[in-house]
């Protein structure tokens, strides 16, 4: 028995709950964050079903617990193919590609449901035939009302689920409007509890907010099995489907594709794209990240101007801005090079976003180039961790970053004293 009465005020940012309102979060310190939602207070009237515990050892894992989607980059995000029974939450910005990507997994696979809460069937289709994606096999429900699924799954069996997305869809025996802080959260709950009773894959899509993160309640990310984001710059070609979450893998893979009309395709060899039009002028210096298993060779280009403002401008794209302002001082301090009345910009070419500390070397040669006017030598890669006494650090990967770079015909510039002379002499 459940008896209304009890407001509660869930916090958007780490989900944590509360019962008075207050203008930060005393969990994550964050500001005006609290949402008001109403709860209901359970009675506990009967005695509840009782708790069968087994050995860990007499349950098997069956052959086919993975459903391999057709790419192998992508099974490789899942770690090994999408697990039977497991929740997936798929977030990105809008337009970044997200529908289109789960169109083509389920397009090679038999027997799927795609709830669209967004588009219509006509508008799924227009896009299946755009990209050439199969659409025999998938059945579409326009439905936004998830309350009946379970009745679906069972009558349809199907493989795969694919929920588009988790703002627009909603639970009529759930109190609230689609999208609001008690709908997802609840929704998220069933879709979860659906998906391990039937041992059927979901599929979530969300959308994220202007931090980049899936807007809704944080413990939406708690109930899922998966969370995987799509990064990228809807003016560049290039995405990376990143896994930030997996409980069947590793978080570290990532998949490159490529966008194009006829959908998303599988980068084997990112390098190709990343630096197809890399040139040898002031300002560029070539890098090798590491994002799990995978080698990414891109360029980092910088750019020196003097200031006409009282206070010289710093502005990154890819890359984070106090580590460039860390960098800026330590080239001032230990390379004697004077920036403190130059604007400097920087970025990753390719919309790609690093926080790793081995382009600190790339980063660092690329604005002393561009302050002297001067290319680096061509044909050279630069990974490194520049400290605060100039020194410049090893880092992890060493051997599979020169292997990457010299596949492409690349040779990694290992002596980093006479790096340091060569930025002291000016003798790039």
């Amino acid at each position: 028995m459940k008896n209304p009465g009890k407001t509660l005020f869930v916090c958007s940012n780490c989900g944590n709950e509360f019962s008075t309102w207050s203008g930060k979060c005393l969990a994550c310190g964050e500001w005006n964050t609290l949402k008001e939602m109403s709860a209901e207070i359970s009675k506990l009237e009967t005695v509840g079903e009782k708790i069968i515990a087994k050995n860990l050892s007499d349950f098997k894992i069956s052959s086919n617990i993975r459903i391999k989607t057709g790419y192998s980059e992508i099974d490789q995000v899942f770690g090994g193919g999408i697990v039977v029974g497991s929740v997936i939450l798929l977030g990105g910005e809008p337009g970044i590609g997200k529908s289109t990507l789960l169109l083509q997994i389920i397009a090679g696979i038999s027997d799927t449901l795609y709830i669209s809460g967004e588009e219509s069937p006509e508008q799924i289709k227009m896009r299946a035939e755009r990209i050439g994606a199969g659409s025999k096999n998938i059945l579409v429900s326009e439905t936004a009302d998830i309350s009946g699924l379970e009745q679906a799954i069972i009558e349809l069996s199907p493989k795969i689920v694919v929920v588009d997305s988790i703002q627009t869809v909603f639970d009529s025996r759930i109190t609230g409007s689609a999208g609001s802080q008690t709908q997802v959260k609840e929704s998220g709950l069933v879709l979860q509890q659906l998906a391990k009773k039937h041992k059927v894959p979901i599929v979530i899509v969300g959308h994220v907010t202007k931090e980049g993160i899936v807007a809704g309640p944080k413990m939406l990310e708690h109930l899922v099995d998966i969370v995987i984001y799509m990064e990228g710059d809807r003016n560049y070609e290039a995405r990376i489907l990143r896994a930030v979450k997996n409980r069947f893998g590793n978080t570290d893979e990532i998949a490159v594709l490529k966008m194009g009309e006829k959908g998303l395709k599988e980068v084997k060899n990112p390098g190709a794209i990343f630096l197809s039009e890399a040139k040898n002028t002031p300002g560029s210096a070539i890098t090798v990240l590491m994002e799990g298993s995978r080698s990414l060779m891109v360029e980092i280009q910088a750019l020196t101007t003097p200031t006409t403002f009282g206070y010289p401008r710093r502005t990154t794209s890819g890359f984070d801005l106090n580590r460039l302002n860390i960098l800026i001082g330590v080239i001032t301090k230990r390379a004697g090079l004077n920036l403190g009345n130059q604007d400097i910009y920087l970025t990753v070419v390719g919309g790609i976003s690093t926080h790793e500390p081995a382009a600190d070397l790339a980063a660092a040669l690329a604005i002393a180039s561009s302050y002297k006017n001067k290319p680096l030598p061509d044909g050279v890669i630069y990974f490194g961790e520049v400290g605060l006494t100039g020194e410049i650090r090893r880092v992890a990967g060493a051997d599979r970053r020169k292997k990457e770079a010299e596949k492409l015909g690349y040779k990694v510039a290992s002596n980093y004293r006479e790096i340091k002379e060569a930025i002291e002499k000016n003798t790039f």
